[in-house]
């Protein structure tokens, strides 16, 4: 590698917010929250949404992760919209096409 020209890649610790599990892991990102890990030394912690932990692909159950609300205020803010495929509102598509 050249020097200079690649961020620093240090460990980090993340953490599952949903699960609360924890594992060491290295990351370019930068934090300001730390933990001390099992090794003793004090690492940056990234708390992320989803890992391995909780992904329900990964754990084989189906989970709703719904935490600040998202679906509700996204149908506040645009609504329920009808529609869809196969609506026949005639816009765009390959059956508006002329040839």
């Amino acid at each position: 590698m050249n020097p200079g020209i690649h961020p620093d890649y240090h460990p980090v610790v993340c953490q599952d917010r949903s699960t609360g599990e924890v594992f060491l892991t290295r990351s370019t990102a930068n934090f300001t929250r730390t933990i001390e890990w099992t090794d003793g030394n004090i690492y940056p912690l990234i708390s992320v949404d989803i890992t391995s932990a909780s992904h329900p692909f990964c754990t084989g159950k189906a989970r709703v992760l719904d935490q600040a609300g998202q679906v509700e205020k996204f149908r506040r803010r645009y609504g329920r919209r009808g529609g869809g495929a196969g609506s026949g509102s005639g816009t765009g598509g390959a059956a508006g096409r002329s040839r």
